[in-house]
């Protein structure tokens, strides 16, 4: 097991903080003459009742989430969609102004994005072109120079490029590396492949993350899940807001968990869409290449992918241009749609074609 110290890697002052304490979390039970947080007793305007402050840690869904992923409850931290996880870790781990965080464009743009609005140094090293894998040597060349790296993100199947990154160099990477290693597996139902939260045990610095949004088809719910180490979650849990995550989307993932069949047929008939749509794609003269995809989304190459992405737009077909990407010259992200969705498109790009 890679032996870490969490509590060398968080930010000094927040080692002794105490969590926002509320009465609420001081008694255990749902029953009780509840006056401590100035609710209205008589309920919510909207007819339903809505008057109390939700959960505060979420503890039903960790519950189900823990026997789901043979994790305890404590190692596991949910945020208001993954962009709080990311933001919170962040907050967590990195000291503003002094230390750093490694991202491989092109890559999710969150991780960057939280880091700037927290004054964090990023360090970016580029995917090897075409294949999208890991710069290895590079990477290792920038830990080697940066002591004050904090976190390496890495997206597994990566956003935008679709490929799962290679096991074997992940693994590299919480050997060698001090500081934490985030792996991004929002779209990781789509490959087939085992998550890593089912190495937590080895890894003290290994921290997953995943979502309701992609799979689970609960996008507008807005919930994230972070698997971590139980330090890595204490500390999360004593920077967080208090109510972070509403009660309707503590209800719908309840009822999500207790219908994981449902969610195993949307990533069936999801991957058959995305080979329909890889397929058509291969044999359309416009697209130069379609890239590999493990996710919900397949990347492919144009001439002009901006000229395209106009047209698209006239037929009311939106995608995504990644025309300016790091190495995505000439490339568009579509995600897999419903069947009618998908011919749709393919229709519409083909008569661009001819």
């Amino acid at each position: 097991m890679k032996k870490i110290n969490i509590d060398e890697l968080v930010r000094p002052h927040i080692l002794h903080m105490k969590p926002y304490s509320s009465a609420r979390l001081e008694y255990e039970g749902n029953d009780g003459v509840f006056l401590d947080a100035n609710e209205n007793p008589y309920g919510s305007v909207s007819g339903g009742q809505h008057n109390r402050y939700p959960d505060p840690l979420q503890m039903q869904i960790k519950e189900k989430l823990a026997k789901v992923e043979q994790v305890r409850e404590e190692q596991i931290f949910l945020g208001n969609g993954s962009d709080e996880c990311i933001d919170v870790l962040v907050r967590a781990f990195c000291e503003p102004q002094k230390d750093a965080i490694l991202v491989c464009p092109p890559v999710f743009s969150m991780y960057e994005h939280v880091a700037e609005a927290q004054h964090i140094d990023i360090v970016r090293v580029l995917l090897q072109p075409e294949t999208f894998q890991l710069d290895m040597p590079a990477i290792r060349s920038k830990i080697a120079q940066m002591p004050n790296l904090k976190i390496i993100f890495i997206c597994s199947p990566n956003n935008p490029t679709g490929n799962l990154i290679h096991a074997d160099d992940i693994e590299a990477l919480l050997q060698e590396f001090s500081g934490l290693v985030f792996v991004d597996e929002a779209y990781l139902d789509f490959s087939g492949q085992t998550s890593w939260v089912h190495r937590l045990q080895e890894f003290d610095n290994l921290v997953v993350i995943q979502t309701f949004s992609k799979s689970y088809g609960m996008a507008d719910a807005r919930l994230g899940i972070l698997y971590a180490q139980e330090r890595v979650v204490h500390f999360m849990n004593t920077i967080k807001l208090p109510y972070n995550v509403n009660q309707y989307s503590q209800e719908l993932a309840l009822k999500a968990l207790d219908k994981i069949s449902v969610k195993d047929q949307y990533v069936s008939e999801l991957t058959a869409g995305r080979d329909y749509l890889m397929n058509e794609l291969a044999f359309i003269p416009l697209v130069q290449k379609v890239y590999p995809s493990d996710a919900n989304y397949i990347l492919f190459r144009v001439q002009d992918a901006n000229a395209l992405y106009a047209y698209l737009i006239q037929h009311k077909i939106i995608v995504r241009n990644r025309d300016s990407a790091p190495l995505l010259k000439g490339c568009l992200r579509v995600s897999v749609g419903t069947e009618a969705e998908n011919q749709r498109f393919i229709s519409v790009l083909k008569q661009y074609s001819n």
